[in-house]
């Protein structure tokens, strides 16, 4: 009986999980949507969601369907939201959080390589209506905006601060055009390393540390630093960008102009030519996922780029001494192929007597991380500024005396 009752559980925890991952992927459903989505009976769904309302993790509200009245199951959220947002060379990912620090929508778009900022930021647009939609919450439910842009952003004026990183967006005043599309909500705008180390700070795998380096290992490097539990941008933004520091001086020129760069010789399509020959056409998704299979020379191309940037990622730590680097981005995900040769090179180039040694962990949110990151620092901005409202209207209350009652008066 013991053993009927312990899978019986097992069984509800998967369906809970299924119906959670539903909710997640694709927005607001009916509990027959869900039923039918995750292949259990109407019964079971109905008893699931009832539990995770009391939990607070779904809401229910009334809609109507083919003439039916029907019960739309929801996660739940506060009032506030914040749209989290990440552009990249060829991609685009928009996830919604609130004060809680989880993402309740994640959307994903393929981008043309060379995409240019009035259609991209359109798409942008489109997408966060789309999740608002899904969430059953409407534009004001949205408080604040958070992009992150894959290439360094001039902390000054908030546009791409390297000709050439991100072809066309160079003068492209990303927080004014989505402020604008948005009724003038506050948007922060920051590159992306930056955004991903952010969000492993706060929920991820550098939490509770307050100094550390997260370096992101995807379609050209880049890398994030945290310094006493916030992002250390340097004085024009440009800090960690280790994906060009010179490594081949006789090397190809990078897109930012300098020869040698790292970005020059694992960027994806540096990295995916070497198995031109034997392999054909890959995409650095093929290539990691080809070396989780086994493929020897996957595995090849990616112990070899991790090395490099290993090598890289020592002269940083060396200058900057964190008590850890946390890893993430596309190439992390091939596991130990990645990880392991670059704690090695990481490890080996290091102080060798140091009194404690760096420790290296895989980020918790590999992919999704620079997005929701964006996100939640969105939203931090909009709880910072409500509490400097309110200190300052507490001032001005004890500035005229005004104690919220009636004065007395001789």
């Amino acid at each position: 009986m013991a053993k009927r009752l312990g899978a019986q559980g097992s069984q509800r925890e998967t369906n809970r999980a299924n119906l959670l991952d539903a909710i997640h992927r694709f927005g607001a459903m009916t509990q027959v949507e869900l039923a039918e989505t995750i292949g259990v009976s109407t019964a079971t769904v109905s008893a699931l969601v009832h539990q995770l309302v009391d939990e607070g993790q779904l809401q229910t509200n009334g809609t109507v369907r083919n003439g039916r009245r029907a019960s739309l199951v929801t996660l739940a959220h506060r009032e506030g939201l914040a749209a989290g947002v990440c552009i990249l060379r060829h991609s685009l990912r928009v996830v919604l959080v609130d004060d809680t620090r989880q993402p309740f929508v994640d959307h994903t778009y393929p981008l043309p390589r060379g995409h240019q900022p009035d259609t991209t930021l359109d798409i942008v647009i489109r997408m966060i209506h789309e999740s608002l939609g899904q969430m059953d919450a409407d534009e004001a439910s949205l408080r604040a905006i958070g992009v992150a842009v894959g290439a360094p952003i001039d902390a000054r004026t908030d546009t791409v601060a390297v000709p050439g990183l991100l072809p066309g967006w160079e003068d492209t005043a990303i927080g004014d055009i989505l402020s604008a599309a948005f009724g003038g909500i506050p948007v922060l705008v920051e590159n992306d390393a930056y955004m991903a180390a952010f969000c492993e700070a706060r929920i991820g795998a550098g939490n509770g540390v307050d100094d550390f380096v997260y370096v992101n290992a995807g379609d050209g490097v880049g890398a994030g630093i945290i310094q006493h539990g916030e992002v250390y941008r340097g004085v024009t933004g440009l800090a960690g960008e280790i994906g060009h520091v010179q490594v081949d001086s006789l090397g190809a020129i990078c897109q930012c102009g300098n020869r040698g760069c790292l970005n020059t010789v694992v960027d994806e399509r540096r990295l995916c030519s070497q198995l031109a020959v034997t392999h054909g056409d890959l995409t650095l998704d093929d290539l990691v996922a080809k070396a989780i299979e086994g493929d020897s020379g996957c595995r090849r191309v990616i112990e070899d780029a991790a090395l490099r940037i290993g090598n890289v990622t020592s002269t940083l730590c060396i200058a900057y001494d964190p008590a850890l680097v946390v890893v993430g981005g596309q190439l992390s995900r091939a596991g130990d192929d990645f990880l392991g040769p670059f704690r090695e090179s990481l490890q080996r180039l290091l102080f060798p007597d140091a009194l404690t040694p760096i420790e290296v962990r895989e980020a918790q949110h590999p992919m999704v991380n620079a997005a929701l990151g964006a996100g939640i620092m969105a939203i931090e901005g909009v709880e910072r500024e409500a509490l400097a409202s309110g200190r300052e209207g507490s001032t001005r209350k004890k500035e005229r005396g005004d104690t919220g009652g009636a004065i007395d008066v001789d």
